[in-house]
């Protein structure tokens, strides 16, 4: 194995193939949609996850299919001797419904010099390091924006750039040692629903490691619990002209329900670090009858139930002011924090954080204030680390990312494809 990242990934070789790829896959309109019960949730995810299909087996990956419930599957075989053990990579193909991903117009500001960002489609908005501290440390590099209408999908196309490239890289080059790898693109993954039941079987992994995270260097191994929580609330429903005595507003009634919560302690706006929240994100309906949306978010599990037992208690409350109306809460569990399982064995943040440093990147891991596929498939059996791509600024119109932070993620991928190949071979010994 090789002991450091060769001389011409130093100079910039997957930079272009980074940009392209990520240049042309952003344009693919690929939102989610929480409303839709199938899988993928829209039909327009298939546009682009059928172009990988088609890009995958152009650079001869093997085993390449789409599964029923959308996730694209590829392998590349191992080029050493010995029993190691299977590695996949994954990313999701889907953007954030929270804004606009359709019409995307990627700007390539080269060679950044420092200062301020705008966007031509949007003279009020910019971005610089007053807002965006990191970006100070960009300076040089090659940042990609929208044009201020839309978000970027650098969230998580970055991903699926760079596993893209790293896959390049390793059936153009066989010279390069590794095990057997695997290749997943999920859809959904931005409305909790990017592990289909069955993709840890289809996957046949044995470790995973998800390229979705931020800042150069990161390897996240602690993420959110996540909940989600639904309230409908049934009212009584007549005439307004007739109505004294006699209507039950539900949307006054959904409306106490969001007052009632705590509004200084747990949003959001109002947390950071290891706090969680319950954030209300939805609220739809009319006089007869609303539904109200939430996100439930901890990093430990007492807290999240904690945040439950909270909803149900207000809502109960508010039912309690109004027996004509009928008032649910249903709580749906979503993923769980990935650090309950990987503690048991560190060894894939241990490699992963030791292939950061092989690339001369000095990593960090901090609890990340959200979740990935990782975080579901952990805890189906599969331990999956997230890795660092560059992306900032995600889900809105300011999303930004460095080709040379993809360049380096790309890297990094690769040395961890030889860690885990001479695992491996040195098992075997």
């Amino acid at each position: 194995m090789g002991s450091t990242v060769n001389a011409s990934i130093r100079q910039g070789v997957f930079d272009r193939e980074l940009e392209d790829r990520l240049v042309r896959y952003v344009q693919i309109d690929t939102t989610a949609d929480e409303a839709s019960p199938t899988s993928p949730s829209t039909s327009i995810q298939y546009n682009l996850l059928n172009l990988l299909v088609e890009e995958l087996r152009s650079i001869g990956a093997q085993d390449v299919r789409i599964t029923d419930y959308g996730a694209v599957l590829a392998s590349i075989p191992a080029n050493i001797p010995g029993d190691a053990p299977t590695v996949a990579f994954l990313a999701h193909v889907d953007t954030s419904p929270a804004f606009s991903g359709a019409g995307v117009k990627p700007i390539v500001h080269r060679a950044y010099a420092g200062g301020t960002i705008t966007f031509p489609d949007n003279a009020e908005l910019m971005i610089s390091p007053d807002t965006f501290p990191y970006l100070a440390a960009r300076v040089g590099d090659d940042i990609i924006t929208a044009s201020g209408t839309t978000l970027l999908g650098a969230d998580d196309k970055a991903g699926v750039a760079i596993i893209m490239t790293m896959a390049h890289h390793l059936i153009a080059n066989p010279a390069t040692p590794h095990g057997p790898i695997r290749i997943c693109f999920t859809p959904d993954e931005e409305i909790g629903r990017g592990v289909h039941a069955r993709l840890p079987a289809d996957l046949a992994a044995d470790v995973a490691y998800t390229l979705d995270g931020g800042e150069r260097g990161a390897i996240v191994y602690e993420t959110f619990s996540a909940d989600a929580a639904a309230v409908a609330v049934q009212g009584v429903s007549i005439h307004p002209g007739h109505a004294k005595g006699q209507l039950v507003n539900a949307l006054h009634l959904a409306a106490k329900i969001i007052d009632t919560l705590p509004q200084a302690t747990r949003t959001p706006e109002t947390t950071e670090g290891r706090q969680g929240f319950i954030h209300v994100y939805q609220l739809q309906g009319n006089a007869a009858e609303a539904r109200i949306s939430f996100i439930l978010r901890d990093f430990e599990r007492d807290e999240l139930e904690a945040h439950g037992a909270l909803l149900r208690q207000v809502c109960a409350a508010v039912q309690a002011t109004e027996p004509r109306a009928r008032i649910s809460c249903t709580i749906t569990p979503q993923y769980r924090n990935m650090r309950y399982w990987l503690e048991g064995d560190m060894r894939p943040v241990d490699l992963a954080l030791e292939a950061c440093r092989m690339i001369g990147v000095e990593p960090f891991s901090e609890p990340t204030r959200g979740g990935t596929d990782g975080s579901r498939l952990t805890e189906l059996g599969v331990p999956t680390p997230n890795l660092f791509t560059g992306m900032q600024g995600i889900h809105g119109p300011l999303e930004w990312v460095s080709v040379q932070d993809m360049a380096r993620a790309t890297e990094m991928c690769i040395k961890l494809a030889e860690l885990w190949g001479a695992a491996g071979t040195d098992a075997g010994a």
